[in-house]
């Protein structure tokens, strides 16, 4: 039984108030991307052709540039790999339980992004329907593809030469972190992140993402853990446990026995 137009009106507003914004900066990153695409020398369906079946952001701009430069298929797998395991640690706290159906919940795991993961994580689980997180990466799927189809169209003609284009992706990644930071008021994460960055980028440059990611992940591992012992009523680092406790603390019964005599 097919889903009428009033049932899917309300979660698809709701999408649009959430995301509205974000759909229309993934629509100008892809215009940038149908661009660069030309730019390479590929034909104009080649940029909606790989946003639509890959859906992969980021990946995309390097995966042409490699593909243009003739790099081995290992390293291009291998780098793929490497800029999109991040996705493996958002499978963690991404709601996908609220997900309905297979295919449903099929296609979430697929059009798993960086700005679905964020639009979709800063609010309550218990909020977000089915259908509401589905539109919600719908809009970034079909924006993201259209953006490069229509900057395809035109690379070679109107935007040709057009420089910048690909930047829009790392001011798009702002907006979403500074949304995030005052939606969450999560300042320790933050710190930790800027953190991390900046000792990666002052000692190993040339590996800076991977090594700020792992350095980010292990830090957030470590805060997991003390706040999982605080809230069990376990001791912390440098603090004694009870068995310490018992060894320094007398008992009553010695207490009162030591005031007897």
């Amino acid at each position: 039984m097919g889903i009428s137009r009033g049932q899917r009106a309300p979660h698809l507003a709701a999408a649009a108030g959430d995301a509205g914004v974000i759909w229309a900066g993934l629509f100008a990153l892809g215009i940038g991307f149908g661009v660069l695409t030309t730019g390479y020398g590929f034909a104009w369906w080649v940029a909606p052709v790989l946003s639509a079946a890959l859906f992969a952001g980021s990946v995309e701009f390097i995966l042409v540039g490699m593909l243009a430069a003739g790099a081995p298929i290992g390293a291009i797998v291998l780098t793929t790999f490497l800029v999109n395991s991040r996705h493996l640690f958002y499978g963690l706290t991404f709601p996908l339980h609220r997900v309905t159906g297979r295919l449903g919940k099929a296609y979430s795991v697929f059009a798993l992004c960086d700005e679905a993961y964020a639009l979709t994580t800063a609010k309550d689980p218990a909020a977000l329907s089915s259908r509401r997180i589905l539109w919600t990466q719908a809009g970034l799927h079909a924006s993201w593809a259209l953006g490069a189809l229509a900057g395809g169209l035109v690379g070679s003609t109107l935007l040709a030469g057009l420089e910048g284009m690909d930047f829009v992706l790392t001011a798009l990644f702002t907006v979403l972190t500074v949304d995030a930071v005052r939606e969450s008021r999560d300042w320790t994460t933050l710190g930790l992140a800027i953190g991390t960055a900046v000792a990666a980028q002052a000692f190993v440059p040339g590996s800076m993402l991977l090594a700020a990611m792992g350095a980010f992940t292990a830090a957030l591992v470590v805060r997991h853990r003390l706040a999982r012992r605080r809230a069990k009523g376990e001791p912390g680092l440098g603090e004694p446990d009870a068995v310490g406790r018992a060894a320094v603390e007398p008992s009553p019964e010695a207490l009162e026995a030591a005031h007897r005599a």
